[in-house]
């Protein structure tokens, strides 16, 4: 165990803007049943820490208040009863809270092995992203190899994430971003084509794209208007999966659209799920995904990194929008790979 009592946290000050993020000491949490105590030296910065942050999204009963999602480091301190990860054993974890902080609580279902090619930076922004697109893209819309496959956002963490995976499985990928250097950077990663949604229709743009066949599953984040057209962009028994609304929640739907042509329409979000479905998915991480990040055909794309002290202008930096993959705040850059 670590000889302090105490360790250095960012905290919400009040609902507000990024200024609202504020170091502040706090009591370094302890292990329950289950769970491992991570010395974190560095934790990933998604949207939902913004959405926290603006008084939008409150963490789920019993998990931290404190912001951050997924975290590596080196276990410190574990419950008796588990056998994986021991005590300095370097890990990568998703977490319900307390990310942005120099120690944090996992349970131990939620940890994954960090892949040998990782550096500790890269590693923390794997869990939020790669357990988001496997449980949508890969178990809610099962998509297959040789379907096409649409995501919106394409240059952020979740969108960088998911044109690696979709691809590395065998899908042919599209996606969209807001200028042309982003969708450089998305075909560079492996989309056939991408959009800039400012300039052209997408809908217009990908049918062209495919031959007028359309699309087979879309992962979105947009929702609002682009539901009736993400609708409209499906093809035949294609798969919808929204996983967040940056446009709005509300939207107008064509049912008999739905009925004919068979579509299915899901969405999932990640951090209220229970502790077991998780572990699921990092198991399925495990088998599936880890290899490819080992081998280096999948491999996090980090933008950006702020020191802890720096959270206010790591959200700053993320809500300009002018990133492509993760940003990263550094807590511990001394524990070594």
């Amino acid at each position: 165990m670590p000889l302090s009592r105490t360790m250095t946290a960012i905290e919400i000050r009040r609902p507000g803007g990024p200024e609202m993020l504020v170091p502040t000491i706090r009591p370094i949490p302890q292990p329950g049943p289950g769970e491992v105590l991570i010395r974190v030296a560095a934790a990933g910065v998604n949207r939902p820490d913004v959405l926290q942050r603006q008084g939008a999204y409150a963490p789920p009963p019993g998990a931290s208040d404190i912001p951050g999602l997924e975290v590596a480091g080196e276990v410190v301190a574990t419950e008796s009863s588990l056998s994986w990860p021991g005590r300095g054993t370097k890990v990568m974890a998703l977490v319900a809270g307390g990310g942005y902080a120099e120690y944090c609580v996992a349970p131990a279902v939620h940890c994954l092995p960090i892949p040998g090619p990782l550096s500790l930076p890269e590693a923390s922004g794997v869990p939020e992203t790669f357990f988001t697109v496997w449980t949508n893209v890969f178990d809610r819309a099962g998509l297959r190899p040789g379907e096409t496959f649409l995501v919106h956002g394409g240059a952020s963490g979740i969108g960088t994430t998911a044109i690696q995976m979709a691809r590395q499985h065998g899908a042919i990928v599209f996606a969209t971003a807001g200028s042309d250097a982003k969708c450089a950077a998305c075909v560079s990663l492996g989309a056939s084509r991408a959009v800039n949604y400012r300039d052209n229709d997408f809908v217009t743009a990908l049918r062209h794209a495919t031959g007028g066949q359309g699309i087979d599953v879309i992962l979105d984040m947009v929702g609002g208007d682009y539901t009736a057209r993400n609708i409209a962009l499906l093809r035949d028994q294609g798969r919808l999966v929204q996983i967040a609304f940056l446009k709005g929640a509300k939207a107008e739907l064509d049912l008999n659209a739905v009925m004919r042509r068979r579509l299915t329409i899901t969405g999932s979000t990640l951090r209220p799920r229970s502790i077991e479905e998780k572990g699921r998915i990092a198991e399925a991480l495990r088998r599936a995904v880890l290899p490819w990040l080992e081998a280096g055909t999948v491999r996090p794309l980090v933008h950006a990194v702020f020191d802890l002290r720096r959270a206010a202008d790591a959200h700053a930096a993320l809500e300009a929008d002018q990133h492509v993959g993760k940003l990263i705040l550094v807590v511990a850059p001394e524990i070594p790979r």
